[in-house]
């Protein structure tokens, strides 16, 4: 964890400097993968296209708050990390059936599932779906391409009306610039959840081959 707040604590690189380029800011991250712009989906274009509707900070935060007080991995944040983490989320109202999130797409944000469920399925070649797991309240969903730019590996589709809380790649970077030891703390959590869920997802894809 030392380590990693180091890192976030580093200067922001001066432009033409080689030998410390800036390859921490999630904003950029995509470009510097080579994604073209315009293949990009932030969540304000996502949430144009599904409808969605904003929820208060005041409910949202809440519901964030109680969940990760039951979390064993997230709990680990500080006590008041949540209030803190309050300005840097978008919180918000979705419909069912529409598409959270597509498969193969990039998108520059992730979600944080506060009521209802959603199904994350791999879609298959011939175009049926692969039912990977069905997200509950306190899930975690696109938290894999906002830390390492690349695309979506699972589509992700309400299966009732939820609500949501945002993390979008502008607000990570503001975070690591106002409150890097919360970033670091949130980041380092994000990554062992991240772990799991993959160990489970390969553990699930592997009993469909046989």
């Amino acid at each position: 964890m030392k380590s990693l707040l180091g890192l976030l604590k580093r200067p922001t690189p001066n432009a033409g400097d080689e030998d410390r380029q800036d390859s921490l800011m999630f904003t950029t991250a995509f470009a510097e993968q080579g994604v073209d712009p315009s293949m990009l989906v932030p969540w304000e274009a996502r949430a144009n296209e599904i409808g969605a509707k904003r929820l208060s900070s005041a409910r949202g935060s809440k519901l964030l708050q109680a969940l990760w007080a039951k979390d064993k991995y997230m709990m680990r944040l500080a006590t008041d990390a949540v209030p803190r983490l309050e300005q840097f989320f978008d919180f918000a109202t979705v419909q069912a059936d529409r598409d959270l999130i597509r498969q193969e797409e990039y998108g520059n944000f992730m979600i944080v599932l506060l009521t209802g469920s959603i199904a994350v399925d791999r879609v298959q070649p011939w175009g049926g779906r692969l039912r990977l797991a069905q997200a509950r309240p306190g899930d975690i969903l696109g938290e894999m391409s906002l830390l390492d730019s690349g695309m979506r590996f699972s589509a992700c589709s309400p299966l009732t009306e939820c609500e949501i809380a945002i993390l979008s790649a502008q607000a990570l970077d503001e975070m690591m610039s106002s409150d890097a030891a919360l970033a670091a703390g949130l980041i380092a959590l994000l990554a062992r959840k991240l772990s799991l869920r993959l160990r489970v997802v390969s553990a699930r894809l592997a009993e469909n081959k046989n």
